[in-house]
């Protein structure tokens, strides 16, 4: 396929703007073709006025039509075959195998959703029958279910070139719950998003939907996501990054006019609890487990375990000497792109430098000079320093992780009343544990989205139970996840019919229920119809 290094403003290809950007190969440095048009303020603003007249003009579309355009992105992804997957590796130095996977998951998540939109109790529909012999007053026929918010903008991930990306969960979920999608593409990859936005075009015109209904716009510069986020047009956000990328994001949509939610996951660190009996049990398998956690992908996830929590002791002793051992032994590894290096490296070098931190082991040998190459490194500190110093519980996005040492269990529990909202916590725990193993968890239930028993939080299952997220500053609503089938209920909002005509309905609230979804008929979940 040939890059063009557009902007795609509805069907329609633009570059319009002056300035010009470049991806780089991470493992090389080497500039890619072709330079890529970084988007005007007018051009944002053209797609952003297409999608809500494409939305407040759209037909009804059938629940299987709906379907059938998220299976006709995953076929088209399918259809790109090796050039997709070599453009993505190199922009991003990723290997073809975790890129398959990744392939896989994005086009598995797609399919997933046309299965939730075709099956269609999703839209929680609820009918409340009226009753004109209540007294005093007679009670109104009632019927509710959710429906589509509106041209929802969402912001690829530099970490996750496709599941993440143009066509990851994000956009999925906003077309399955029906709404017209604007992808601000991340610059760290712009080859690969316009070879998925080009198969979303083709989707679009094999299922009868106009052209405004997808927009894809590049940029480098902050202010090309502050545009986006600013149109009246846009009713939704959905964000995968930093804390202060998704804060900006944040307050730009908290200070229009018309305040929209952003539904932001910004990341966390992750912590591991090592309760005594685990690491009498088993330190050394734990230590290996860890290691392989903290730098698969060069620790580019949003779940890497950035923080082990644990007590003091021969135990910990051992376990540390066979973590270090670990990071001795392993290399160096290339990361996405040189400003995560950057930041990377100021992480470990900030922790360094505190008297309170040891550096306890890295690997070796030292990264490439003139590559996008990262050391992993292995911090100790002890709990009342860790707790006196908040900077020391900010994440490191990259290969690394921090042990912090506790005198006692109730010093464990005050450290963990102490942590920020968490997109996971982990525990490791034996038998004669169960006690402090309640508390921690009792705790850690009201800060993190996903509690972990054994293993380790790398790997993030696509499916209806899984929830990614959690409290501030991991995400920005702890309610939402971007991963799993609940993710549609971000780009949805609920609407009451009150009284009117059952040809006039929806046809999820009309008595006969002819799509046999589940709907709650006056409190009793049912797929019946309703009585007239």
């Amino acid at each position: 396929m040939q890059l063009h290094g557009k902007n795609f403003i509805g069907g329609t290809l633009s570059a319009e703007g002056e300035n010009t950007f470049q991806a780089r190969n991470p493992a090389t440095c080497e500039p890619l073709e072709p330079r890529f048009h970084e988007a005007r303020a007018d051009e944002i603003n053209r797609a952003a006025e297409m999608a809500a007249l494409a939305f407040q003009e759209r037909e009804t579309r059938s629940a299987e039509t709906t379907a059938e355009l998220l299976e006709h992105i995953a076929d088209e992804i399918d259809a790109i075959g090796q050039p997709l997957l070599d453009r993505a590796e190199a922009e991003t130095g990723l290997p073809q195998g975790r890129l398959k996977m990744e392939r896989g998951r994005t086009t598995g998540q797609l399919r997933m959703f046309a299965e939730l939109v075709r099956e269609g109790s999703w839209v929680d529909a609820r009918i409340d029958r009226a009753d004109p012999r209540r007294r005093p007053l007679p009670k109104p026929d009632l019927r509710r279910m959710l429906i589509p918010i509106g041209p929802v903008a969402i912001f690829g991930a530099g970490n996750f070139p496709l599941a993440f990306s143009v066509a990851g969960g994000d956009t999925a979920s906003a077309l399955a719950a029906g709404n017209p999608v604007i992808v601000k593409a991340h610059p760290a990859h712009p080859g690969t998003s316009e070879m998925t936005a080009v198969a979303i075009q083709k989707a679009l015109a094999a299922t009868g939907y106009p052209d405004d209904w997808f927009s894809m716009v590049h940029g480098v510069q902050n202010e090309v996501g502050q545009i986006l986020v600013r149109h009246p047009g846009i009713q939704a956000v959905g964000f995968t990054g930093s804390l202060a990328g998704g804060r900006a994001l944040f307050d730009t949509a908290a200070s229009r006019e018309v305040p929209i939610p952003v539904y932001a996951e910004m990341g966390s660190v992750n912590p591991v609890f090592l309760l005594p009996g685990a690491l009498a049990e088993r330190a050394d398998e734990i230590a290996t487990g860890l290691h392989a956690s903290v730098t698969l992908g060069c620790g580019q996830f949003c779940t890497n375990p950035g923080l082990v929590i644990a007590l003091a002791g021969d135990d910990l002793d051992r376990f540390l000497a066979r973590l270090s051992e670990c990071f001795a032994a392993g290399g160096p590894c290339t990361m996405l792109h040189g400003g995560i290096l950057e930041a990377y490296e100021v992480g470990i070098e900030d922790l360094s430098a505190k008297p309170s931190v040891e550096l306890l082991a890295h690997s070796a040998p030292e990264p490439a000079v003139g590559k996008t190459q990262a050391a992993t490194a292995l911090f100790v500190t002890d709990a009342e320093p860790f707790m006196n110093d908040a900077e020391m519980a900010e994440e490191v996005f990259g290969p690394s992780t921090l042990v912090v040492r506790c005198e006692t269990a109730e010093q464990m529990l005050e450290l963990a009343c102490g942590l920020a909202g968490q997109l996971t916590a982990t525990f490791h725990a034996g038998e004669a544990d169960r006690s402090l193993l309640d508390s921690l968890r009792t705790v850690m239930e009201a800060k993190a989205g996903r509690l972990l028993f054994g293993g380790f939080p790398t790997g993030v299952e696509v499916c209806a139970a899984m929830h990614h997220g959690g409290p501030y500053p991991a995400a920005s609503d702890p309610r939402s996840t971007s991963v799993g089938t609940a993710a549609v209920l971000r780009f949805a909002r609920p609407v009451c019919y009150q009284d009117w005509p059952q040809d006039q309905l929806p046809a999820e609230l009309q008595n006969h229920n002819s799509r046999g979804i589940m709907r709650q008929v006056d409190g009793v979940l049912t797929r019946e119809d309703v009585a007239d």
